[in-house]
């Protein structure tokens, strides 16, 4: 597995690095470091990754594992900052709207799993899989999505 195809791959996957990073950090330091923590865990990874599940889905995991440990790290800032202002590549391919930016300013005052877990079931992922990446059952997700979309319901009517 060569350096070449490591890069290739995250290429053609930044985007889930970089919305990810949208919705849990705050400044463009913050997400810069983010973004540079993911890829190192990630090519430490690269060795072991066996391409018995995609690469995405493989990156998606050590996206939000490596978020979820950075965060809880207590040297937090919080400001209020937008992605696109490290991604102009991310910013041009996405068509942002009022109900986008609604929709990410309320799954960014959810709780970091739910979060997690909302942003899979919109990227496309079926339960099981949100389950075995999160180490949680499939009904478990299923009744999480539920209380989820009904929270996001009740934030985005007020």
């Amino acid at each position: 597995m060569s350096e070449a195809a490591f890069l290739e791959q995250v290429r053609q996957n930044q985007g889930v690095i970089y919305k990810l990073v949208g919705l849990y950090a705050n400044d463009t330091e913050e997400k810069k470091d983010l973004y540079q923590e993911i890829l190192l865990q990630a090519w430490k990874g690269w060795p072991s990754f066996r391409k018995e599940a995609k690469f995405s889905t493989w990156l998606y995991r050590i996206c939000l594992n490596t978020i979820l440990t950075q965060k809880r790290k207590p040297q937090r800032v919080d400001y209020k900052d937008s992605l696109e202002s490290i991604s102009p590549a991310v910013q041009n391919s996405v068509v942002q709207n009022e109900d986008v930016v609604r929709l990410r300013m309320a799954i960014r005052q959810l709780p970091e799993t739910d979060r997690a877990i909302i942003s899979m079931n919109i990227d496309g992922y079926e339960n099981a899989e949100v389950a075995e990446m999160l180490g949680i059952s499939n009904n478990h997700v299923a009744v999480k999505l539920h209380r989820i979309k009904q929270q996001l319901g009740n934030l985005l009517t007020t």
